[in-house]
């Protein structure tokens, strides 16, 4: 997705699926497919990047990298000057959504495979409603999504419940773990990136932004967990430099950017469907490329997991209801 397509500021977007013919509503579907696709294979080029580099470091390289390229160009091209504003939410945002959310993902995946890390990211859309739900002025959830949300937890607690269950292994639980801290920070950084503002009219320098900031993070907590001595250059495999590369240019430069301009331009909720559609690319690609096993345990989980979220995204939105109502009360008025 190019700079120029980013840069523009238009009008708010109908729903995704909504007939129409605008160029907001195309860069709205365009993206949503980026974000889809995209990310469901990042959990395989992170997994291969992690066999010779430290997982905060691929991480925090990742980003950091990002955002010294886009930044200074957006400078130039946009002639923006953020404020101070500005880089204090960026902070806030690249801390929650880079350095915790895909600082531990990359942490996880040491243990977790990478289809079954991305099936546990996809709890992300639950964690997203309860946090709109918290927030001051938030929407609180019906009993459709309510029971979405008790059925997705369910799902995940199959894939760490007791040990082989029915043959089957339990996935590692401290990797677990960490994937629902960075799935929690995932959603609490996009939930404040969305109500927050941001740079208005430049989502892309907005998501550079955060890129330095999260990737900052990262290095100081590589600095400080001793990855930094531990990194020896020589030893990166060459399928590990491409993995970095390939992580830099699609999953933050594309997939990243795109992220961002979804987040303002649709609804939480609807965002959070790329949760659906990145387990399955993931689970594809790990199984057909690396190898990864695919059990029993693991596709019953997944059906769990992803009705739950099918659930969640098809909810009636509260917000479009109350609309609804208004309008019918005015017209027969």
């Amino acid at each position: 997705m190019s700079t120029a397509m980013l840069e523009r500021n238009p009008a708010p977007s109908p729903p995704v699926g909504a007939p129409t013919g605008g160029r907001t509503s195309t860069l709205v579907i365009v993206a949503f497919g980026l974000v889809y696709v995209v990310w469901g294979s990042t959990y395989l080029a992170i997994r291969v990047g992690i066999e010779s580099f430290p997982p905060l470091l691929l991480a925090g390289s990742r980003h950091l990298l990002t955002g010294l390229i886009l930044y200074p160009i957006l400078r130039w091209k946009t002639g923006v000057r953020p404020t101070a504003a500005h880089w204090r939410m960026s902070f806030i945002t690249g801390f929650l959504l880079l350095a915790v959310g895909n600082g531990g993902v990359c942490l996880a995946e040491r243990t977790v495979p990478s289809g079954v890390t991305a099936l546990l990211v996809a709890t992300v859309s639950l964690w997203m409603v309860l946090v709109d739900w918290l927030r001051p002025g938030g929407t609180r959830p019906g009993a459709r999504v309510v029971a979405g949300l008790l059925l997705g937890f369910s799902g995940l607690a199959l894939l760490v419940g007791p040990k082989n269950l029915g043959g089957t292994s339990r996935v590692d639980p401290m990797g677990v773990g960490l994937l629902v801290i960075a799935s929690l920070a995932w959603a609490s950084g996009s939930v404040y990136s969305k109500h927050s503002g941001g740079l208005s009219g430049s989502p892309l320098m907005g998501a550079a932004m955060q890129c330095l900031a999260g990737g900052v993070c990262l290095w100081i907590a590589g600095i400080a967990s001793g990855e930094v001595a531990a990194l020896h250059l020589s030893a990166v495999s060459a399928r590990s430099w491409a993995a970095l590369a390939y992580l830099i240019m699609f999953g933050s430069m594309v997939g990243f950017t795109a992220y961002i301009y979804i987040l303002k331009e649709s609804t939480a909720t609807r965002v959070a469907t790329y949760a659906f559609v990145n387990p399955v690319v993931a689970l594809f690609l790990g199984w057909l490329l690396i190898g990864e096993s695919i059990n029993l345990r693991t596709i019953i989980a997944a059906a769990v997991i992803l009705t739950a979220v099918l659930l969640v995204i098809t909810a009636p939105h509260p917000v479009a209801q109350r609309r609804e109502g208004r309008a019918i009360e005015a017209a027969e008025a």
